[in-house]
């Protein structure tokens, strides 16, 4: 999925953060987005096309939208890591 949609190579307009992790017949993510809007264009214009097409996959994502509240960025800590 990362390397067809290549949002680390072309980060998407309004991520702001994106972590995910295996729990028992899936996969669990957290992303910070600067709107819903935001992450319903990505999703639209390149997570479905390759879930739906190149992969096939039949099920939905089942997003979770709550406002944040605050953020706080460790010093020293940057970038993205694999």
């Amino acid at each position: 999925m990362r390397q067809k949609a290549r949002w680390e190579e072309d980060a998407p307009d309004g991520c702001v953060l994106h972590t995910a992790w295996f729990v028992d017949g899936g996969l669990d993510v957290l992303d910070i987005w600067e709107s819903q809007d935001h992450f319903n264009r990505f999703i639209a214009a390149r997570i479905a096309p390759v879930l739906k097409g190149a992969l096939g996959v039949q099920s939905d994502p089942e997003p979770h939208f709550f406002p944040l509240h605050r953020r706080f960025v460790a010093p020293g800590i940057s970038g993205g890591g694999a």
